[in-house]
């Protein structure tokens, strides 16, 4: 079992190929591995092993039988629980939907299963995925494995932590304002949000899955390499999603250790987010190997957002209501209240991101876009003279789990006030301008969670952010980071 959990996709997936190992035994692995490790951090909410094996077993009677397979053919992957798969339970985090089993599966995990891969469950999401913490009044909270008693980040932070520990080699996720990068950070996994379109998603009558300008798809694995391999995959247009464009260059293309020729700008705050020192240090500590790697790094401290920090986290939250708020209408229709008798159990500060939205005209909504139009000039700007921006990824060191209530993060940061739900995160900029980010993890701070350090680039440019992150892979390598877990996994 532990053989198996230091396997990569890419190379699990070889062996299967190969025949040294079946698909049964890659998927009892992981199964075996979650049933040890899973009451420690909360990462799976729901297993489906009896499918997951009835699976696996066919993919090895393909493999018997000489079959054609697919890249990921045999390997076991997470789903984040905001995202249906067909016939198994898909809760969304929310007492509404605690027994809910959809008959259809989101189209990037039905293309991750087309390529073979197997899924062995549900992992652990805030409800509606609405906060960047992982924890709900239904599930409870995903814990980081490197620190038990603080919390994976949010909201794919089952499927964050359920990489980290082994459990899978890939995971789904999905990022709105830092969704994947929050939680990839906090537990030491790279997972990267591309141009908004590359990975499409198509609409469907569903309240919970919408046409959204800022949303990504994307997997969270242990190497850059399964993570592109996920995301290359995943990737591609599809007619009922208008956002989505074709893909003419894979990413693994970009899977290069040199950042020659490449410019790098440094942004210690992003323009002026607080930021806690042992963060900035860590960050600042990687760009030596950038260097290396053979980039030009500039730090660039003059930078400035287009609104202050808190102003311009307020505009996304306000743009994130009127979602919120559409959803719970479509829910309406199909005889779900969210704000009536059958939202009793829903989180408060849900429900009240609900009805700021509801309460939102257009004229209002336009002038957020007006909003999101000086952010992406400020970047652009930016991205005029440097092909890659590097900043931390939170603006903090971790989130202590709260045992008292579902967790949200501080109030505070460096004497600054944040938004307890986002604001202490650097990442949902670029989901406003819809740019590609990844991050990478770059150190531990004291109390053991990880440091992520973000990479950035111009739309369409996502290749440049694979080679930051691989360049970094192999420059200030990570693999180290899964061997030094918290001791109450290992022991």
């Amino acid at each position: 079992m532990e053989e198996f959990a230091a396997l990569t996709a890419t190379e699990l997936a070889a062996r299967i190929r190969e025949g040294s190992v079946s698909p049964v035994e890659a998927v009892r692995a992981s199964l075996e591995r979650i049933e040890r490790l899973n009451p420690s951090v909360n990462a799976f909410v729901t297993v489906c092993a009896d499918e997951a094996l009835a699976r696996a077993r066919e993919a090895e009677r393909a493999v018997a039988a000489g079959a054609q397979l697919g890249p990921l053919h045999g390997v076991p992957i997470g789903v984040k629980d905001l995202d249906p798969v067909a016939g198994v339970r898909t809760t969304r985090g929310s007492h509404v939907f605690a027994e809910d089993v959809p008959a259809d599966t989101i189209l990037c995990v039905d293309r991750l299963e087309r390529a073979g891969a197997i899924v062995v469950g549900k992992t652990n999401t805030p409800e509606f995925g609405f906060k960047a913490t992982t924890d709900s009044a239904l599930l409870g909270p995903a814990s980081t494995p490197f620190n038990l008693a603080m919390n994976a980040g949010g909201s794919s932070g089952g499927s964050a932590a359920a990489v980290a520990t082994g459990m899978v080699p890939l995971a789904q996720g999905s990022d709105a304002g830092g969704s994947l990068r929050v939680p990839g950070a906090f537990c030491g996994v790279f997972t990267m949000m591309t141009t908004f379109g590359r990975v499409a998603v198509p609409a469907r009558p569903n309240a919970f899955r919408r046409l959204n300008p800022m949303v990504c798809y994307a997997p969270l694995a242990r190497t850059v390499e399964d993570a592109v391999l996920g995301l290359d995959l995943m990737s591609g247009p599809h007619p009922r999603d208008p956002y989505s464009f074709p893909v003419t260059e894979p990413l693994a293309d970009a899977l290069s250790p040199s950042l020659a020729g490449m410019r790098i700008a440094y942004l210690p705050d992003l323009g002026g987010y607080p930021v806690e020192p042992e963060v900035e240090a860590a960050v600042r500590a990687a760009l030596p190997a950038l260097k290396e790697a053979g980039a030009e790094v500039t730090e660039v401290d003059d930078f400035r957002l287009p609104l202050p920090h808190a102003e311009l986290t307020a505009r996304w939250r306000r743009y994130l209501s009127l979602c919120h708020a559409e959803s719970a209408e479509v829910s309406k229709e199909q005889g779900i209240d969210l704000l009536g008798e059958q939202g009793r159990e829903v989180d408060p500060a849900y429900l009240q991101s609900v009805r700021t939205g509801a309460a939102l005209d257009a004229v209002q909504f336009r002038l957020g876009d007006l909003v999101r139009t000086r952010v992406l000039d400020t970047f652009e700007d930016l991205f005029d003279a440097y092909d890659l921006l590097v900043s931390p990824v939170n603006c903090i060191a971790g989130i202590a789990n709260d045992t008292t209530r579902t967790t949200v993060g501080p109030s505070e940061v460096a004497g600054q006030p944040v938004d307890p739900f986002v604001g202490w995160s650097m990442t949902s900029p670029f989901n406003l301008i819809g740019s590609p980010a990844a991050t990478v993890p770059v150190g531990r701070a004291a109390n053991g969670v990880p440091i992520g350090l973000q990479f950035a680039a111009r739309r369409h440019h996502d290749a440049a952010v694979v080679r930051g992150a691989a360049a970094c892979q192999e420059h200030l390598p990570w693999k180290h980071l899964y061997e030094d877990l918290d001791p109450a996994l290992t022991a």
